[in-house]
């Protein structure tokens, strides 16, 4: 069992991707990072998010200084904040096997809040923070 710490994460303004509902979430979000990275000018100074709503997998980016509103690449949306639960998983990009599992243990918790989405908050190339939404 990974520690798990409580944060309160703000209403976080993202321009995102939304995967296909119809297939499994780690080919959806494989297919929405793919799309957000491309069309984005830099990845300098952005933090990078991936959502679950209801079924739907969406790569966030933040929104940065340099970036023009009128001229975004992808729709925007508001992450909603609040409290959640976390867990991070530390070389996360040699050991994705566990984001699932990370998911299923903070889902386990009796506090959950299903009324907002849970995410991934890739905080560097090394930390991956799993999120999940409690009351």
């Amino acid at each position: 069992m990974r520690p798990i710490s409580e944060v309160t994460f703000p209403d976080t303004l993202v321009m995102y991707v939304a995967g296909d509902p119809t297939k499994p979430v780690p080919e959806q979000s494989q297919q929405a990072f793919a799309a957000l990275e491309a069309r984005l000018t830099s990845m300098k100074g952005r933090r990078f998010f991936g959502v679950l709503v209801g079924n739907e997998y969406r790569a966030c980016s933040s929104i940065i200084d340099t970036d023009e509103s009128s001229e975004l690449p992808h729709p925007t949306w508001t992450i909603p904040g609040g409290k959640y639960a976390r867990t991070r998983i530390p070389d996360w990009e040699k050991h994705t096997d566990q984001i699932g599992a990370a998911f299923d243990e903070l889902f386990s918790l009796p506090s959950v809040d299903p009324t907002r989405p849970a995410m991934e908050y890739y905080r560097s190339q090394h930390d991956l923070f799993v999120m999940v939404p409690i009351k």
